[in-house]
């Protein structure tokens, strides 16, 4: 008699319920030695669902179909010179960064959720954490292929995962992740799971990913379309863990919401440099950081938190700050790089008056008031051979690690500063929300290896800023950095476009 064929949910059972076993000679406490010291209660296990009950032999032939296609269109942009059919040299600069900083970020979430996975008692769960883990070491490969046609055009794209563990900028994204995989498993799964993956990874890869289209590099586009199909099973996944957790017992309400609170908060300073990114470094643009905001976020958010107040979870704390700070993020962050390019892995520029008129449609109530004053001066002193770059080092703030460059939204043109005290000493803060996270747990942040401050004593090289930027960061200087114009990836690009 013929074996009878599984459907897909027998299949699934089989692979994961079926795979656990009775701890007959080991204490169960000791073999998830991390389940319980955050306060989560779990009752059962068994109510972990998976809906896309995905198998592993399943999982393999969807993921070699998409790889085929993928790798064809790689090797058909670098046969076809895809870098010389981008919209503008300075697209480039945003896959630089792109890669420096986002690129490692996938590389520490495969860690994260194979560490995470490894410490659930309910076998659902670590065979989700185990795909997501696959998924994102996947990730980290075909971004790199991407965007490894462009390293051997343009300047800037040597050492990357270097760069992300030591320059000042890219300890934003770094020290997110550090955070989150120093946390217990259940505060990992709010933080990546839920809060990234499906609050705001929809405003990192759909808008941006349609500017690479908009910009005619189908390379990296292509990679980023065929990641949505993974990051959109991670999302339902990420809204799986957090009704799961609610479910489980009425006690884990409050410390889900201090979670999503805290990494709401977080995830949206992390997103400030993809705002610049939307609205200054795509040369032909999709859509305003602002507007990313409301579809993304404002709409999308909205109804997932309508949903959510039934288990008695609110919108997270200070989310009409950062309505407010929609308006002002991108231009401020902007800034903040432009006056410190000689610091950059990248380069920058001032917007073109077709740009600068752009930004002050789609930024009608703030732009011209605050923001375009700053860059009709700065195109005043460029004019006059005056290009300014600042000498100091910027402060950053403790939890976030971005430089003290946001302003109150009551009054835009005033810093904000918030510190608090520990053990004797002062710590400083971008906002209410950093402030809150450290507050919380001081003894954890205390640790924060701040970039400023470690050059500052001496661990990085020196003893002046350009010590430092060549020998610790290792980048190539006047190459790799300063100003857009004059820099010898616009003069390779007036090269082959036969520019004077």
């Amino acid at each position: 008699m013929a074996a009878k064929k599984l459907n897909i949910k027998d299949k699934y059972r089989l692979l994961t319920r079926d795979l656990d076993w009775e701890y007959s000679y080991q204490d169960r406490q000791a073999a998830f030695p991390y389940e319980e010291f955050e306060g989560i209660k779990i009752t059962d296990w068994s109510k972990w669902e998976d809906p896309f009950r995905l198998t592993m032999d399943a999982y393999w032939k969807y993921q070699a179909e998409k790889e085929k296609k993928l790798y064809a269109i790689f090797d058909a942009f670098a046969q076809n010179n895809g870098h010389l059919n981008v919209s503008d040299p300075r697209y480039v600069n945003a896959i630089k960064l792109f890669l420096s900083a986002v690129t490692p970020l996938e590389y520490q979430a495969y860690q994260g959720f194979a560490h995470t996975g490894r410490q659930f008692g309910g076998v659902g769960a670590r065979i989700a954490c185990q795909m997501q883990s696959i998924d994102e070491l996947r990730h980290v490969q075909t971004q790199i292929h991407a965007m490894s046609h462009f390293n051997k055009f343009f300047d800037g794209f040597q050492d990357f995962s270097h760069m992300h563990d030591r320059v000042w900028y890219l300890s934003v994204p770094k020290s997110f992740f550090n955070d989150a995989r120093a946390a217990g498993p259940f505060e990992f799964m709010i933080a990546i799971g839920f809060s990234f993956e499906y609050v705001l990874t929809n405003l990192l890869f759909v808008p941006f990913m349609s500017g690479a289209a908009h910009n005619g590099d189908m390379a990296t586009v292509t990679f980023g379309f065929s990641a949505q199909s993974d990051e959109a099973r991670h999302m339902t996944l990420g809204l799986e863990i957090i009704k799961f957790l609610l479910e489980q017992h009425e006690d884990n309400v409050p410390i889900v919401q201090k979670w999503i609170d805290k990494w709401f908060w977080r995830g949206a300073r992390l997103l400030s440099v993809v705002s610049m990114m939307m609205d200054y470094m795509l040369p032909n643009k999709v859509m305003s950081w602002k507007e990313a905001w409301e579809v993304y976020f404002e709409e999308a958010g909205g109804a997932l938190f309508k949903d959510l107040a039934r288990y008695g979870i609110r919108m997270p704390k200070y989310a009409d700050v950062i309505e407010k700070e929609k308006e002002h993020l991108s231009h401020q962050t902007w800034w903040t790089f432009y006056t410190h390019g000689q610091a950059t892995g990248f380069h920058t520029w001032i917007p073109s008056d077709e740009e600068l008129d752009w930004l002050s449609e789609k930024y009608p109530e703030t732009f011209d008031k605050y923001y375009r004053p700053r860059w009709e001066l700065a195109k005043e002193m460029e004019a006059k051979g005056e290009r300014f770059y600042t000498k100091a080092l910027p402060q950053l703030c403790t939890i976030c690690q971005v430089p003290m460059l946001f302003t109150d939204m009551d009054n835009p043109t005033q810093t904000v500063y918030r510190s608090s005290q520990y053990e004797g000493e002062r710590y400083h803060f971008c906002s209410d929300g950093c402030k809150d996270i450290f507050d919380d747990e001081p003894e954890k942040y205390v640790q924060s290896w701040l970039p400023v401050h470690q050059i500052f004593q001496g661990n990085c090289g020196g003893p002046d800023l350009t010590g430092v930027l060549g020998e610790f960061y290792k980048m190539n200087l006047g190459a790799d950095n300063l100003d857009m114009k004059g820099s010898p990836d616009e003069q390779r690009w007036n090269q082959w476009k036969g520019k004077a």
